[in-house]
């Protein structure tokens, strides 16, 4: 079965795309979409050097769902396009891939959940791209937990400490702005860390946090953020996410329970323990002693790349894609549904909300839509509304 792919957006995530893509024989790219007919030529001069043959070159979907053989499209545009150019795919009847974020305003998002749920009694495919979700760290640490492995989840620590320049910001005029980027650090840099704290954690009952633009200017979001959040079982988290760690950190998830805890930094596992079913452990514990991780990544087939370059092999996004093609050849749900992406999205509205807000909001209060009308702003100049 040849699944026949239009990517939408030439850009550096659509060259990811790809790549991706090239690797598996089941597919073929047909089409290339972007409003630079430039940037569209030059991704298929890649594509048909890589030995596939060449796209075909649009500059919109209508005109590629007329002009071409179309079966997935995939959505690599800045955030703020996403909803309308992804309702435009689902309506033409063709599964939907959409690179995260799932779009900058949450009740647009909560538009196309409602489609994709339509679109799936239809045998449509519509799914979002957060590829850590299938690294084998990430895959051994959910299995953990759903294992009930590590006991009560009490706390979590997710650190995303980036660096980007002035330059990256200047570079478009959409990038650090509400209506393209609908956000910063938290947004751009880390909503795929606040999904991974989501699927391991829960789902949030309440979000208190503070945002700051401090080292970067002439952008309307935050380069830094902090939070605390409250989960449903009353375990505990902080996350916190910046552009401003010259000259960058790695990605850092810390995940403590009753009987166990796993730490994923830079998407491996440097750390994971689990006791033993029955055991008291010890009293004053192991002090990052008795590190299990080695044993269960050997649980895992070694990966056939290494993806020292994301550009020509990004193994997240092949990993996912894996997972789509299988939902499309099988007719199921891909792994990372459009509603799991309603929530990391919803998540970081409410870190927004609540910087803005300089108080503690409800994360079903955010899903619900009692903020909507509410214009999100960096903490900087945020009002204080405490009685």
């Amino acid at each position: 079965m040849s699944i026949r792919v239009a990517i939408t957006g030439c850009g550096t995530i659509g060259r990811t795309h790809a790549a991706a893509l090239n690797e598996f024989e089941e597919t073929e790219i047909t089409a290339l979409v972007d409003a630079s007919a430039e940037a569209a030529e030059t991704l298929a001069d890649s594509i048909e050097k890589s030995g596939r043959t060449r796209p075909a070159t649009f500059t919109s979907q209508a005109e590629a769902f007329a002009g071409a053989a179309v079966d997935l499209v995939v959505l690599a545009t800045p955030s703020g396009l996403h909803i309308d150019q992804g309702l435009e795919v689902l309506a033409a009847g063709k599964h939907v891939v959409i690179e995260k974020p799932l779009d900058v305003d949450l009740s647009r998002a909560q538009e196309i959940e409602a489609a994709a749920q339509v679109a799936a009694a239809q045998g449509l495919v519509a799914t979002v791209i957060s590829q850590h979700r299938f690294d084998e760290a990430s895959i051994a640490v959910a299995s953990a937990v759903s294992a009930g492995r590590l006991g009560t989840l009490t706390s979590a620590i997710a650190s995303v400490a980036w660096w980007r320049s002035q330059g990256y910001y200047d570079s478009g005029d959409w990038r650090g702005t509400w209506a393209m980027d609908g956000g910063g650090a938290v947004m751009n840099q880390g909503v795929h860390t606040v999904d991974l704290l989501l699927w391991f954690m829960g789902r949030p009952v309440e979000i208190n946090a503070r945002t700051a633009t401090l080292a970067h200017a002439g952008i309307e979001v935050e380069d830094t953020a902090v939070a605390t959040v409250t989960f449903g079982n009353g375990g505990l988290a902080v996350l916190h996410a910046t552009t401003a760690a010259y000259p960058g950190l790695t990605v850092r998830l810390q995940l403590m329970g009753s009987q166990g805890s796993a730490v994923v930094d830079n998407d491996q596992l440097q750390y994971f323990h689990a006791a033993d079913p029955g055991a008291e452990g010890e009293s004053m514990g192991l002090m990052g002693g008795g590190n299990q991780a080695a044993e269960e990544i050997a649980k895992f087939p070694a990966e056939s790349h290494t993806p020292e370059d994301p550009t020509v092999y990004p193994g997240g996004h092949v990993r996912q894609y894996r997972d789509i093609l299988g939902a499309i050849r099988e007719g199921r749900a891909a792994g990372v549904t459009i509603t799991d992406a309603v929530h990391a999205l919803a998540a970081v509205r409410a870190v927004y909300i609540s910087a803005t807000l300089n108080q503690p909001v409800l994360f079903d209060d955010v899903l619900a839509g009692k903020y909507n009308d509410l214009q999100v702003r960096t903490g900087t100049d945020a009002p204080d509304v405490r009685s």
